[in-house]
């Protein structure tokens, strides 16, 4: 299967650029991610922090994963219903485990449940224009949904979006202890976060997926179209999601946060930008491309993007060491927690380098690879990494 270098990169950043808002859920009590407010009145900085980052950030690099994830899909089809079958259920089964085991804010899982359904919608979609046009479709029914929820909740804020001293406390207590305690409060984050895919967050990313996928077909995601193109696309694409986006974050700063607005009726701007936001990022990136390609650390963030599964178990486990076991959960602001993120990029970049120096693959994604082609009834060419 032909590797394209670009897509590669662009993955990398997106692995990367998860940590800048994953960093909040690791260190911060759960109300925090989306909240400034969820202590009280927010400090100029820790505003200002979380309105750069709600802009440039949040959503977007998950966003643009999920796009790749559908480019990856339609890759894979050639393989055959029983390869992509096996390798999505192994993907749920790894996500399972990092859900329950390790961190309640898993994505892998998300993913490989609609991956499953998205496969074959790919496959039976034809038209290249059709599978983009359902996929926008359907991101917009779950932009619809979230609207619907914010018209039948309760105008009162729940504790997940402003947590009492009590609720804080045991978040801390748990995170901090760990075994079974812990494992409990993940499984009820688990069924909650079920059914939200199942509810909203699924039309989605099965959108996202199609779009992606559709967008690998007639070549734009491949570097297929002019430099010219690009940089056009990226303007056009920016300009448009950063109005929408700002729209979102000035009218929840005015209103102050409110419960029923902020954490409903205004992530809609923030979901209707991220689509615009992620692509034009893609569309920068491919638009400089022949620059980009002679630097070195092009290469590196190439590694990156390759080991991407490995990369992102990668966080989660400095993460929560670090924040976890050294009891620094709580501890640090938005502001604050920034300085960690380069030097949890720097450990994933050298690991992805040097390991690839050794071993085609990341270790998770040969064993992935390996366990696929047993589950799909393919003996492994080779016993070893090579």
């Amino acid at each position: 299967m032909q590797r394209y270098h670009a897509l590669d990169f662009i993955r990398g950043c997106a692995i990367l650029g998860i940590l800048l808002l994953n960093i909040v859920g690791f260190a911060l009590p759960s109300a925090a991610y989306l909240n400034p407010a969820w202590h009280g009145e927010p400090a100029t900085d820790e505003v200002w922090t979380w309105a750069v980052l709600d802009t440039l950030a949040q959503l977007k690099f998950l966003t643009l994963f999920a796009l790749l994830f559908g480019a990856g899909l339609q890759l894979q089809l050639p393989r055959g219903g029983r390869w992509l079958s096996a390798r999505l259920t192994l993907l749920a089964i790894i996500g399972l485990f990092h859900a329950i085991a390790m961190w309640e804010g898993d994505i892998l899982l998300d993913y490989a449940i609609i991956g499953l359904i998205v496969w074959r919608m790919l496959r039976d979609v034809p038209s290249t224009r059709s599978l983009f046009h359902t996929g926008a479709l359907l991101y917009l029914v779950g932009c619809g949904v979230l609207l619907i929820f914010g018209s039948i909740s309760d105008p009162e804020p729940s504790s997940s979006w402003l947590p009492g001293a009590a609720e804080l406390e045991y978040e801390r207590f748990w995170k901090l202890t760990g075994g079974w305690e812990a494992v409990h409060n993940r499984l009820d984050h688990l069924s909650s976060s079920l059914m939200a895919l199942a509810a909203q967050y699924g039309w989605q990313l099965a959108g996202l997926m199609m779009m992606g996928a559709a967008l690998l077909r007639c070549g734009w995601l491949t570097g297929g179209f002019s430099v010219r193109h690009y940089r056009r696309c990226a303007a056009f694409l920016l300009i448009t999601g950063y109005a929408i986006a700002l729209s979102g974050v000035v009218s929840q700063w005015m209103l102050h946060w409110s419960f029923r607005w902020s954490a409903f009726y205004l992530q809609v701007p923030r979901d209707l930008a991220s689509p615009f936001i992620s692509l034009g990022y893609a569309a920068l990136i491919l638009a400089y491309w022949p620059r980009l390609v002679r630097w070195r650390f092009s290469a590196a963030i190439q590694c990156v993007g390759r080991m991407a599964l490995s990369n992102y178990l990668l966080q989660t486990l400095i993460c929560t060491t670090l924040f976890y076991r050294f009891d620094l959960f709580m501890r640090f602001d938005r502001l604050q927690l920034l300085a960690f993120v380069p030097a949890v990029w720097l450990v994933n970049i050298l690991f992805s380098v040097i390991w690839l120096r050794f071993f085609p693959q990341g270790p998770l994604e040969w064993l992935w690879r390996r366990l696929t082609r047993l589950a799909a009834g393919k003996t492994p060419h080779r016993p070893s990494f090579r």
